[in-house]
């Protein structure tokens, strides 16, 4: 069944402790933009843990199956949605689970790094506390800042200026300010939209081995085209695919090294091979 999703009727959260890394599991999950169908029937497990990276062409619905992972598709005008998000087997989107709580457990990385310009990088950190009801004293806000940043391979670079602007840090700085920001609401689940698309080499490396280092604190899910970084980052790997203006589906998904080296199906090996896409 085909609902339009609201924000608006955000009921009082279940009751739930964080437990470290979460197992993700999507269900059949279809999704629409008005009229048109962009995900039809979309089952992926995510395990706790793990890097699984969903690749594919632009336009097969990787992006959208991410939104919808963490509740953000429903913030579109017209969008619609069917099937269910199960974290550690609860469904998010089920009556009386609060948006914000979903966002609190399942954080978010977006493709442009978005440091709130105004805000200085320590501040930039803490950003997301009072969003979720948080309140911490100036001294615990200290050592949270600290630990974000060093978790996010950032606290070396800029231990002696957290006063300063985050706006005023390198892009790959920011992405990883970002990801500090998006640590210190303590998700279970971090959701990566193309994090070093916009990134120079060096900037990508360490954004991938902050990727790495967190593996075993946060279940991580990342959209890539770079087939290298996918291969690299991730120990599951999900192929997208939409075929002559259908909705995008999973071709075939598995460990990264089975889709890379021994696809069982002949379009997952061109694309990963370059030969189209």
């Amino acid at each position: 069944m085909t609902a339009t999703l609201s924000a608006a009727h955000d009921l009082p959260a279940a009751g739930e402790e964080r437990r470290g890394p979460a197992r993700l599991d999507a269900l059949e999950i279809s999704a629409w933009f008005g009229s048109t169908q962009v995900l039809d029937t979309v089952s992926l497990s995510m395990p706790p843990a793990t890097v699984t990276a969903l690749i594919g062409p632009s336009g097969c619905g990787k992006s959208t199956f991410l939104r919808i992972l963490n509740r953000m598709h429903e913030s579109i005008a017209g969008a619609q949605l069917a099937g269910e998000v199960h974290l550690n087997g609860v469904d998010i989107y089920t009556p009386g689970y609060r948006v914000t709580h979903a966002r609190k457990r399942i954080g978010m990385v977006f493709q442009k790094p978005n440091p709130f310009p105004a805000m200085s990088i320590a501040d930039n950190v803490t950003a997301g506390l009072g969003l979720t009801g948080r309140k911490i004293s100036r001294s615990d806000k200290a050592s949270l800042v600290e630990d974000c940043l060093a978790r996010a391979g950032l606290w070396a670079e800029v231990k002696d200026r957290l006063d300063r602007p985050g706006s005023a840090l390198s892009g790959g700085q920011q992405q990883r300010l970002c990801i500090a920001r998006a640590l210190a609401i303590g998700p279970e689940v971090l959701l990566m939209d193309e994090p070093c698309s916009a990134l120079d080499p060096t900037s990508t490396r360490r954004v991938e081995e902050t990727i790495h280092d967190l593996r075993e604190e946060v279940t991580i899910v990342i959209v890539t085209h770079n087939m290298q970084q996918a291969a690299r980052v991730s120990q599951q790997t999900a192929f997208f695919l939409a075929e002559a203006n259908t909705p995008g589906g999973i071709v075939e998904s598995g460990p990264t090294t089975q889709i890379f080296g021994n696809p069982s199906d002949p379009r997952t090996a061109d694309y990963v091979n370059g030969r189209f896409g």
